[in-house]
């Protein structure tokens, strides 16, 4: 594709009557965008749902092209903005699918700044927040805001708590400090992050978004203010990084358990090592009455639709600093407690797992602490699993319960917190240093070494995958890298295959690769 001619005489007629007829491509078209945008900024609209390889800004016309890396990735994007279009300098602008697969930009001295701002992007997709020199050229990807945003939110029609604006904004990064107010007769909020980065894609990301289904909308701007000054932890302001400030006078204090929860965040929220601060999806679970996308790789819905039983709409149910996870939309004929035990137990060390037994779609997976709870929900919200998207959020429960005596069960309530298949037994161990989210290729280790590369490819062959590429490492072949069809194949081999007998008492160790082939 030349950048001399960016559109067709049929996506011309499609720009002039509205909305595009074309099939899914990873290649997004999108219009209306204001004259002082930089590539930087647009190119940031895809950072949500995965890596953007290839960018084409018409800056004459008002319109881009964004190529993602998969048409998933791109499919995730249209759903998540068509209902409620991104702003972009306080401007509506449109996305929708492209005629063309892939973008091909043939001319480089016209396009070598907004190269430069996807170089520095990436930079920052691949976990470093240190924002490369290139985007010196277009203007910087933040448009120097600090780190403190103001909310407003629209249409308050059910009650908005800080531990609700806490939930939904810590999936960005570090939340260090709330405050609540009402001002002209409007819900305003100010929260502050521990970096300027963080609060950009937060803005990105929420802003025109409804916490609830046709209401609570959220208006995201920057806040002039460098700092907030917090003076008491309570339920209107509340200051992460100092459990020691008084609660004030006539104000209702934090609940216990989340005051504890709220002091240790640096605990319960580690960094996610994914893009610039992102944890995954924000997902909440059906069984709270909330509603979630089911595409993998969105952002997530906020919205929330009233209670089936009792008409009302709950609040953000999971507590912080909780080790229970609810793992929703699964599906029921395929799922066991040992596989949800193996796929969560990549991200620590699982003691307890529950399937409903009158709803076997839904399940409670107990972890160590807290801190890996909330690494499984960073890495598996939002993963496809046995033809589903897995929706994993924090569960209202603080233990699992196991079944008493005669109890009927059925096997679906299972106890692992001494099983010898716990990753993290020593703390500090090269186990916890080498987590990664799920990825279509496995590594391999513990491999006898009279098994064959067609040994190991037939192996994985007879569990339905797909098999791409192998190769042994050259300084250990005791380990190897397997590449398969795609992320859900490799999940449902690593939960089929980790732990496999060799014979002689050796057993295959799989986990996820940062790496491929």
């Amino acid at each position: 594709m030349s950048n001399s001619t960016p559109a067709t005489d049929n996506e011309k007629k499609k720009i002039k009557g509205g909305k595009s007829q074309c099939l899914p491509s990873r290649v997004l078209h999108i219009r209306q965008i204001p004259s002082d945008v930089t590539g930087a900024e647009v190119i940031a609209l895809g950072l949500p749902f995965g890596k953007v390889t290839n960018f084409l800004m018409l800056k004459g016309k008002g319109q881009a092209f964004l190529e993602m890396a998969s048409t998933e990735a791109a499919v995730s994007m249209v759903n998540y903005y068509t209902p409620a279009a991104p702003h972009l300098h306080n401007r509506p602008v449109y996305i929708q699918y492209s005629n063309y697969k892939e973008l091909k930009t043939e001319n480089p001295h016209n396009q070598a700044r907004p190269q430069a701002a996807l170089q520095g992007v990436n930079a920052v997709q691949h976990g470093s927040l240190a924002i490369t020199s290139a985007l010196d050229g277009e203007g910087g990807l933040l448009p120097s805001q600090g780190s403190v945003l103001r909310i407003v939110v629209e249409n308050v029609f059910y009650p908005i708590t800080l531990e609700m604006l806490y939930q939904i904004f810590s999936k960005f990064g570090y939340v260090l400090k709330i405050v609540m107010f009402n001002k002209n007769n409007q819900f305003q909020a100010l929260l502050q992050y521990a970096d300027a980065m963080n609060a950009y894609y937060a803005k990105m990301s929420l802003d025109g978004h409804s916490i609830y289904a046709g209401c609570c909308t959220l208006r995201i701007d920057f806040s002039k203010l460098t700092s907030l000054k917090v003076k008491y932890n309570n339920d209107k302001s509340r200051d992460f990084t100092r459990i020691d400030l008084p609660s004030g006078d006539g104000q209702r204090i934090l609940d216990a358990s989340l005051a504890a929860a709220f002091a240790t965040q640096n605990t319960i929220f580690p960094p996610y090592p994914g893009t610039a601060g992102f944890a995954q999806p924000l997902g909440f679970p059906q069984g709270a009455g909330l509603s979630v996308p089911a595409v993998p790789g969105a952002l997530g819905s906020l919205a929330v639709t009233p209670s089936a039983v009792s008409g009302q709409i709950p609040g953000v149910t999971g507590i912080p600093g909780n080790s229970v996870l609810l793992v929703s939309n699964l599906n029921p004929e395929a799922i066991t407690p040992y596989g949800l035990f193996i796929l969560f137990g990549v991200y620590g060390n699982v003691h307890r797992v529950k399937i409903m037994f009158k709803k076997r779609g839904i399940a409670l997976v107990q972890m160590a602490d807290a801190n890996q709870a909330q690494l499984a929900i960073n890495h598996l919200n939002g993963q496809r699993l046995y033809g589903r998207v897995m929706h994993t959020t924090l569960s209202k429960y603080q233990t699992i319960q196991l079944p008493r005596e005669g109890q009927e069960d059925k096997g679906l309530t299972k106890d692992y917190s001494n099983s010898p298949l716990h990753r993290f037994k020593n703390p500090g161990s090269k186990n916890s240093q080498n987590i990664f989210p799920p990825s279509a290729t496995l590594h391999l280790s513990n491999i006898p070494p009279s098994v064959t590369v067609d040994d190991l490819k037939n192996l994985f062959a007879s569990k339905g995958s797909t098999v791409k590429a192998f190769k042994f490492f050259q300084k250990d072949c005791k380990m190897g890298l397997i590449q398969l069809g795609s992320v859900e194949e490799a999940v449902h081999a690593l939960i089929e295959l980790h732990n496999h007998d060799f014979g002689e008492n050796q057993h295959l160790r799989v986990s996820f690769s940062k790496s491929t082939i």
